[in-house]
């Protein structure tokens, strides 16, 4: 973990080296959490959260506002004591080998956690030192770390200097820069510009690729399905769903078969015509002229559905097939919009 990001961190040394290999035995769930409940007062921020994930992947963690995802992070990232159940990541116990842990793990919290009276190049730097990499190396890596993320013109610039996007590129070098088998991002792209936030995805490819897992949280759904390999959802503390994106689509319905008219006398006709060609009755539309049914057989049916309507002399305007997207499936999920707060829920642990 970047010792930037955790006062209990910047405080004792890692006792391993910088991005070290897993041990085999912790190699295929790299992040077990069983029955974890996390209290603050009367507000049960976790009640009983399960779930792993496994070694080479993404975890993507999605859930509102004060669902409990970042209270999670903080107890799998050694920052906060669970009230009861059992999380280890690496094979280690959260609580029992927290100092050990710390060595194996990178976070980029959800604000940017730098040293405004150094440097960028100077942050970086000693968080390579704090994890024992030679000089010559953590000095490599720092250049290339800050070559990676746009900010060499500004290496040697006093952080208080830099724009809230140019802290928060920093920040995620900071946990980067000691190529740690297991990051925990949180929240990590806002703020970011389009450009920056392609490079961090390339990044994490890149780190998953070579065997590093990651456990993701993010507000933009386009980035859990561009780089999450399976997705939980947690909602009130709790989690709802669990599966790859295209099994928590399919829980939604489906794919469709969307058809719109060209006239709107034309309309009960099309519901006759795909009325031939699914078990399920069409459902129709009549202020936008569309009529749709589900879409089971994907291409073939789109074919045959547009030689029907050519056949029947029905004009359309548009013809499709459309697949739920995961803001349907999080507000099917959850009955509310991503980013939608419980108004009595608590999101960051005091």
């Amino acid at each position: 973990m970047s010792p930037s990001n955790n006062t209990a961190a910047s405080k004792s040394v890692p006792d391993r080296t910088a991005g070290a290999p897993l041990d085999q035995a912790a190699t295929d769930h790299v992040v077990e959490v069983r029955d974890l409940v996390k209290t603050f007062g009367k507000l049960r921020a976790l009640d009983g959260v399960t779930f792993s994930a496994e070694r080479g992947t993404v975890l993507g963690l999605l859930g509102p506002n004060g669902a409990g995802k970042s209270t999670l992070v903080r107890i799998l990232t050694t920052l906060l004591r669970p009230d009861s159940g059992v999380a280890r990541v690496a094979g280690l116990d959260v609580v029992a080998d927290g100092q050990r842990l710390r060595s194996l793990i990178g976070l980029t919290g959800q604000s940017a956690a730098v040293d405004e009276l150094l440097t960028g190049r100077e942050n970086l730097e000693l968080v390579g030192l704090w994890y024992h990499l030679p000089k010559r190396e953590y000095r490599r890596r720092a250049q290339e770390t800050l070559d990676l993320l746009a900010l060499a013109d500004a290496a040697d610039r006093l952080v208080k200097t830099y724009s809230g996007g140019m802290r928060r590129r920093l920040d995620i070098g900071a946990s980067l820069i000691a190529n740690p088998p297991i990051l925990f991002l949180d929240e990590p792209t806002t703020g970011l510009d389009p450009r920056s936030r392609n490079e961090l995805w390339r990044l994490v490819r890149e780190r998953v690729g070579a065997g590093a897992a990651v456990l993701l949280t993010t507000q933009y759904m386009e980035e859990a399905e561009q780089l999450a390999d399976r997705i939980v959802v947690i909602d009130k503390g709790t989690v709802i769903a669990d599966g790859t994106a295209d099994q928590l689509k399919a829980r939604t319905g489906g794919a469709t078969l969307e058809a719109r008219v060209t006239k709107p006398s034309d309309l009960e006709r099309a519901v006759a015509v795909l009325g031939d060609l699914s078990p399920t009755p069409p459902r129709s539309d009549a202020e936008q002229r569309q009529v749709s049914i589900p879409a089971g057989e994907g291409t073939d049916l789109l074919l045959d559905t547009g030689r029907r309507f050519q056949e029947a002399g029905i004009p359309l305007d548009d013809l499709g097939i459309r697949r739920p997207t995961l803001d349907e499936v999080f507000l099917s999920l959850t009955g509310r919009s991503h980013g939608d707060a419980e108004p009595s829920s608590a999101e960051v642990a005091p």
